[in-house]
């Protein structure tokens, strides 16, 4: 599922746990809280494992999977989940991406297409 990406951060319904990759503890805790509740109540309402990684180039991805026996599994749900966070947590995930590729890739912010204000800095 996550082959060759870091992951950032996932939960597990079946093991009832939450996992935070270490690498990224530079990341604000309030932002690291609101990843814990989002995957948490992912999992939660749809059932199934829920990741959080960047691929290569930087770009975040959400990914989902779930036990073949896993009868309780909501794949529709778990879409539309999808979806739904990506909509209202737009600007978050997009800073995530861009604090990835600028930390991690050390990309230049003109590379990454990031526009900045520096007036008054």
């Amino acid at each position: 599922m996550t082959e060759g990406k870091i992951v950032l951060c996932g939960a597990n319904s079946y093991e009832k746990k939450y996992y935070f990759n270490q690498e990224f503890n530079k990341i604000p805790e309030s932002i690291q809280k609101e990843l814990h509740i989002i995957c948490v109540l992912f999992t939660e309402e749809v059932g199934g494992i829920i990741t959080f990684a960047f691929e290569v180039d930087g770009t975040l991805v959400i990914e989902t999977d779930a036990s073949e026996e896993d009868y309780y599994y909501d794949e529709i749900g778990s879409g539309l989940l999808i979806k739904e966070i990506q909509r209202n947590r737009q600007e978050l995930l997009e800073s995530l991406s861009l604090y990835y590729r600028v930390v991690f890739l050390k990309e230049e912010l003109e590379e990454t297409g990031a526009e900045t204000d520096l007036q008054g800095v």
